[in-house]
């Protein structure tokens, strides 16, 4: 739609090239009745050509119009439309005498580049689980990815990283890695039993040094009650009575 518009334009300003050339002075063009007009300045447009002794009238371009170069034309040119969702955003507003300036959006590259200008941006490529961006995105190329070499992995498609060295930790590979993910490391079972081995002397050394409390505690003989002549005395007296 936007392609066939600025054909369009193109199109209305060759005709009347042709039509004015040869014919009129380089500020004049070349009138329905036949005449060589006076041109309209930018922002304006003809409203009534020439005719005997008046001069051409002229109208100025509406809100959302513009004409940006002298001119015998009837009709104002439409602004340009910024659309987002063609990766396009507005860079400076249309005037009267000047149509709209897109720019691209930042993430996108123009796919349809016309006049120095983008009519179509497409947002850049992401690179997949697996691979990696070889060279970022411009305003004018795509992203450009490629597949992690051997021994690398990416999980999110941005960098490769190398696959961790399991015997660095002394540790075995346990699970090979992929292009996506990480080598899964493990202990080796030497280090499995050890890992077991300890605790389990520990607690088996608290449990018999309880034990041994316990048995200890049990062996004591129980303590004898001492008592004073005195005692003994009144104990005599109550086994006569």
């Amino acid at each position: 739609m936007k392609a066939t518009s600025l054909t369009l334009r193109l199109y209305i300003f060759g005709v009347y090239s042709v039509l004015t050339y040869g014919q009129c002075g380089p500020s004049e063009y070349f009138s329905r009745a036949g005449e060589c007009c006076p041109m309209c300045n930018i922002g304006s447009v003809v409203y009534k050509d020439c005719s005997g002794d008046y001069s051409t009238s002229c109208k100025p371009c509406s809100t959302g119009t513009f004409m940006n170069r002298p001119n015998g034309l009837h009709t104002c040119l439409q602004c340009k439309v910024c659309d987002s969702g063609q990766g396009l955003t507005i860079r400076q507003s249309c005037t009267t005498m000047q149509d709209t300036i897109c720019e691209i959006l930042d993430g996108y590259y123009c796919l349809d580049p016309q006049n120095e200008e983008c009519i179509h941006a497409e947002e850049h490529s992401k690179c997949t689980p697996g691979h990696y961006v070889k060279t970022p995105g411009t305003k004018k190329s795509n992203t450009v990815c490629e597949s992690c070499p051997q021994g690398f992995y990416s999980p999110e498609g941005v960098t490769c990283t190398k696959w961790t060295d399991c015997s660095a930790t002394n540790e075995v590979v346990d699970q090979e890695g992929t292009s996506i993910t990480d080598v899964k490391c493990t202990l080796t079972t030497r280090q499995r039993y050890g890992l077991i081995g300890v605790p389990a002397v520990v607690i088996l050394s608290a449990i018999l040094w309880l034990y041994k409390q316990i048995q200890c505690k049990n062996e004591l003989p129980s303590p004898v009650e001492e008592t004073s002549p005195k005692d003994q005395t009144d104990a005599a007296q109550s086994r006569k009575l």
